[in-house]
């Protein structure tokens, strides 16, 4: 097998299926569709020449209808393990092997571990999550009332998450109210508890609309955008900026050189915003962890970043 001297900016399920190996050889990667603005490779090739692990971390701009395939073909390439993001963490479950309890309950996977043949699914956006947050506002998830914006693989992490670690309160919003609706009802058994909140539910699903989110900013201070408005340039924020307050923290999981919409609103109204960019170092040194199960070198990722 012929090796190639430098590592591409973005694989395909064609060049996996004509496997042309680099120098230290790729055994890692990202599956998404889009993954050109991925900023993970130089986050893990960072650890892994900073741990000497012989091998590289590459982007595969992989669709859909092609997932099946490439995940089959990690497999037979003798890969670690990959990422999963955008719009693969739902569609990867049925073709794991092995999931872990946290994927079995947000039915969401976003790290996969190569082993033996198989496939082993985790999910670590939730506690990546609590630790961006930890870390860019200083609270922990239990102080909080949080609105989460969106009810996909990410909204699933984040409002478990927010579960596990007894939030305040919780309130999920969708587009699809059904959905936000869906997403709630599977964690009301992690909600009965004696706290007592006076006029709003503990934990409520609402329609992602203007007179719905309006009502709610009084009663939350932490609001999370995990839908992937914002990730196109030119598109608008979630949520316009004469609808937040600055008493709010702003915390959106995407991230971007530029200020992301949502970030850019909350500033205009006054709040406290920040980007996806901790939230992906901190899922990234935990996935780090899954693959080596050894301790990630977070400050040499950070730098990466």
């Amino acid at each position: 097998m012929k090796k190639r001297k430098t590592l591409k900016s973005v694989y395909t399920l064609g060049d996996l299926k004509e496997w042309r190996d680099v120098d230290p050889p790729i055994r890692l990667g990202v599956f998404g569709d889009p993954v050109e603005h991925s900023l993970s490779p130089q986050m893990q090739n960072a650890a892994l020449k900073h741990r000497k692990i012989d091998m590289q971390y590459a982007r595969f701009h992989v669709s859909p209808d092609e997932l099946r395939e490439a995940m089959d073909l990690i497999r037979k390439l003798e890969f670690v393990g990959v990422n999963l993001t955008i719009p693969h963490k739902i569609a990867a479950l049925e073709l794991l092997d092995v999931a872990d309890e946290n994927v079995k309950r947000i039915r969401a996977a976003n790290v996969i571990k190569v082993g033996g043949g198989k496939l082993h699914g985790f999910n670590t956006d939730g506690r990546g999550f609590a630790r961006a947050v930890r870390e860019e506002f200083s609270v922990d998830l239990r102080d909080l009332r949080v609105l989460v914006l969106g009810a996909g693989g990410a909204a699933r992490a984040i409002a478990l998450q927010c579960a596990k670690e007894n939030s305040e309160r919780l309130v999920i919003a969708n587009r699809s109210f059904e959905k936000a609706e869906k997403l709630a009802d599977e964690l009301r058994d992690l909600f009965v508890g004696p706290r007592v909140l006076g006029p709003v539910p503990r934990l409520q699903a609402i329609p992602l609309e203007e007179a719905a989110i309006r009502f709610q900013i009084g009663h939350v201070d932490l609001v999370v955008n995990a839908t992937p408005m914002g990730l196109n340039r030119g598109e608008p924020s979630p949520i316009p900026a004469r609808l937040l307050a600055p008493h709010v923290m702003v915390y959106d999981t995407i991230y971007s050189a530029e200020r992301t919409p949502l970030v850019s609103a909350s500033l205009e109204a006054g709040a406290r915003g920040a980007n996806g960019l901790s939230m992906l170092l901190h899922q990234g040194a935990l996935a780090f962890e899954i693959w080596f199960q050894r301790e990630a070198p977070i400050e040499v990722m950070r730098k990466g970043l």
